[in-house]
């Protein structure tokens, strides 16, 4: 396998990085264990390049494996059920899991059990990742390298699967135009527009997010009715209705 980079300056993963080195010449059985899109598998691979990689679903790969490779990395560990009858002797085995299933059973049988932090315990790789992965979309995208990616409107709820679509909105959203806004919309509605009462059911698609940026902005509805050319009754009573009071 080609070998990747692991993009960290997170102490706890360094605390692993250096456990997980320490064992490269030995023959012992350890398991990562974290959260969905954390990095465990390309933490793995920047370490164990040329070990033999098989996906844990596969269980009669993965007994041929055991039977012809000295050193393997099993993912989707979670989904063995009999852990037990694997034979980890004589070979170098590093497992990575999304979650625990039994942990005394995984005491018994590995020698070492790591954890991985989510990104949200990571506050220090976040700011990294945003800069590396920003790089790299704007790259890909051809968008200018001068935008800048606001971490207030990172989403770390799937880790690095969600930083990395945040930052594609927040990218993609910088270069839209008037056209390309109005171009979205139409081919929205015009997937979804039907019924009776179209127009009001879709009013607030312009309405609600005019009033909500209006009201972060200028932060007065005073000011904000003088913008729009609205009454202040009426204001207030469509911030109402859109629930942003």
């Amino acid at each position: 396998m080609k070998q990747v980079q692991f993009i960290s300056n997170s102490t706890q993963i360094k605390s692993i990085v250096k456990n997980l080195t320490l064992t490269q010449s030995l023959f012992v059985s350890s398991i990562l264990i974290g959260e969905p899109y954390t990095g465990k598998k390309r933490l793995v691979q920047s370490l164990f390049p040329k070990a033999f990689y098989i996906d844990a679903n596969n269980m009669e790969e993965l007994e041929k494996a055991l039977n012809t490779h000295n050193e393997i990395v099993i993912y989707n560990f979670e989904s063995i059920t009999n852990i037990e009858t694997l034979n980890f002797e004589n070979k170098r085995i590093v497992a990575i899991a999304n979650k625990v299933q039994n942990s005394s059973l995984l005491e018994k049988k590995f020698a070492f059990i790591y954890h991985m932090p989510s990104l949200q315990e990571r506050p220090e790789d976040v700011e990294l990742l945003i800069e590396h992965f920003t790089q790299s979309i704007q790259e890909d995208l051809v968008i200018p390298t001068t935008q800048k990616i606001s971490s207030k409107n990172i989403d770390l709820s799937e880790n690095i699967k969600s930083l990395k679509a945040s930052i594609y909105k927040q990218l993609i959203t910088s270069t839209l135009t008037h056209n390309d806004i109005e171009q979205i919309l139409f081919d929205y509605l015009y997937e979804n527009i039907e019924g009776k009462n179209a127009y009001r059911d879709y009013l607030g698609i312009y309405e609600k997010p005019l009033i909500k940026a209006g009201l972060k902005k200028f932060k007065s509805q005073l000011k904000l009715s003088s913008v729009l050319g609205l009454n202040r009754n009426t204001l207030r009573k469509k911030i109402h209705e859109h629930n942003l009071d």
